[in-house]
């Protein structure tokens, strides 16, 4: 006959429970602009559950970290070599960026840097959350973009190469 092990009331297992406010921190928005972005603890979701669900990060992995850098840098290449090839003659053919190539190179290259910033701030705080209710998550836009900018470089150091 086995022997009965005493686990307590039903309040006495659940008192944890209920010393909490019954507010879950969780659900809250938060600001792209929180103080814990930098300093936050959260590097990945603690219970299997919550992975299921989108879910913010205060710390990102180094490998993403690395792939924001090399949109980046792809994108101050792309800016310069189109300036390039702009100066030989060629034309830029993405009618936002033009507008702002009318306005002069400098004005070309900040706009070019804010807007690849603030898409990519976007992207990092919503990373983690699912894409038009699918079971994507937004991060995969990194590659979205890390792609066609690589497709891009190339294809303009090409033109660099062929066109006189």
């Amino acid at each position: 006959m086995p022997a009965e092990i005493n686990i307590g009331s039903a309040e006495q297992r659940h008192s944890g429970a209920e010393r909490r406010s019954g507010r879950d921190r969780r659900k809250g928005l938060r600001s792209i602009f929180s103080r814990y972005r930098l300093a936050g603890q959260r590097a990945h979701p603690r219970r299997k559950a919550d992975r299921q669900k989108a879910y913010f990060l205060d710390r990102h992995s180094y490998r993403t970290f690395l792939v924001i850098l090399a949109i980046f840098l792809l994108s101050i290449i792309d800016a310069v070599l189109t300036l390039h090839l702009i100066s030989r003659g060629a034309a830029e053919i993405n009618p936002v960026m033009a507008y702002f190539l009318k306005r002069g190179p400098s004005v070309f290259f900040i706009a070019k840097y804010l807007l690849t910033t603030f898409s990519m701030i976007v992207i990092l705080n919503y990373g983690n959350n699912f894409l038009f209710r699918t079971r994507l998550r937004v991060k995969i836009l990194f590659l979205a973009a890390l792609v066609p900018f690589i497709l891009v470089v190339l294809w303009e150091i090409y033109l660099c190469l062929t066109f006189k």
